[in-house]
């Protein structure tokens, strides 16, 4: 592997993120680059798109100790991204510094209740990104990440006609690593979509409570950004590039239909997954679990009653439970609080011992009873 490859997708390496999600509280640079060792391909090289959030941040980190060779990975890093990249485009008010950034005029998370009811959101879980910030962990403005985009369009030149980053270097990321089906590629960090007969490069983020896009016509000389601190603001980001395009070139007006139809889909999904959810946790399903829960992977978990609900207790973060029934006759307890909702835990038994078993697309994580 080639260092550009961490920032490819292409490596058949596959996402791996309930690690750093569960277990942060102590997490440094250094411990988020040891996850890599635990980390097995899943498919060949260069054979299918899977992003990983630890391989970018290993090449984030890599990036700023090549320029501040001297000092520990986190400040290094984060002093490399100052005098190179937000000094020089008069990015003022993008920040990794948590505190400076609620300090200051922040907008807070939003997401739904399990009743489709939106709320603000606690931001505990947000901190998880920290240790792996390259990968997402940096508070900004519209009006900052679009100094970023004009960069893309004018090909590392700043406005003053310095040459910030070489013409070649720059464009070396948008070239075709991956596919990303018939209309499009993945490049260094980059998406290339040709979708509509129009090239179109971009790049997205995601946290709890906040999506994010930008995008570029490079060869109209557009380019737009969309910061949204509600999870129902991922909805907007897809049907948002549609109506730059339609706009630009006097389209048909799809994008609006786009954004009230995937409302309505998930609306409807809600209330279906409302249907089967049991809240507050069924009391004498509850009572059987065990106070305490330990996985070697992603740590511990304490259960707790509160006020007659179920909150299970990860130590950085928390929600409170429902219980479902499942089609197989098992039972799981699933976390519903506005943006940590949606992680299950699968009810079964080990060796006398009680367990909670979660599971992401390609992993399986076993939480025992402890103690």
């Amino acid at each position: 592997m080639l260092v550009k490859n961490l920032v490819c997708a292409c490596t058949g390496l596959p996402r791996q993120d309930l690690e750093w999600l569960f277990e942060f509280k102590n997490a440094t640079p250094e411990s988020e680059l040891q996850l890599l060792g635990t980390m097995q391909p899943t498919s060949k090289f260069g054979e299918v798109f899977q992003y990983s959030n630890l391989m970018a941040t290993a090449a984030g980190y890599i990036g700023g100790h090549l320029v501040n060779p001297n000092m520990e990975l986190g400040p290094a890093y984060d002093k490399a991204m100052q005098t190179l990249v937000f000094d020089p485009l008069k990015m003022n008010v993008t920040t990794f510094d948590y505190a400076k950034a609620l300090a200051g005029d922040h907008a807070s998370p939003h997401g739904d209740d399990v009743d489709g009811k939106p709320a603000v959101a606690s931001l505990a879980l947000d901190y998880s990104i920290y240790p792996a910030r390259p990968a997402g962990g940096v508070w900004t403005s519209s009006g900052d990440l679009i100094k970023y985009v004009q960069l893309e369009m004018d090909r590392g030149k700043l406005p003053d006609g310095t040459q910030l980053a070489s013409a070649e270097n720059l464009l070396a990321r948008r070239a075709p690593q991956v596919p990303l089906g018939e209309d499009g590629s993945y490049g260094m960090g980059l998406e290339v979509s040709t979708r509509y007969g129009v090239t179109m490069v971009s790049h997205g983020g995601s946290m709890g409570g906040f999506k994010s896009n930008w995008f570029l016509l490079p060869d109209q000389q557009i380019g737009a950004v969309i910061l949204t601190n509600s999870d129902n603001g991922g909805m907007l980001l897809g049907p948002f590039s549609r109506r730059l395009l339609e706009v630009v070139f006097d389209g048909k007006p799809e994008a609006e239909g786009d954004v009230a139809a995937q409302a309505a889909r998930y609306k409807a999904e809600l209330a279906k997954e409302r249907e089967r959810l049991l809240v507050p946790a069924a009391p004498d399903q509850a009572a059987k679990l065990a106070r305490k829960y330990s996985s070697k992977e992603l740590g511990a978990i304490d259960v707790l009653s509160e006020n007659g609900l179920t909150v299970v207790d990860f130590g950085e973060w928390r929600s409170t439970v429902a219980s479902r029934k499942n089609d197989d006759g098992s039972l799981s307890f699933i976390t519903i609080d506005p943006t940590n909702g949606g992680f299950e835990f699968v009810v079964g038994e080990k060796g006398g011992k009680r367990t909670l078993t979660i599971r992401d697309g390609q992993h399986e994580y076993v939480f025992t009873e402890a103690g």
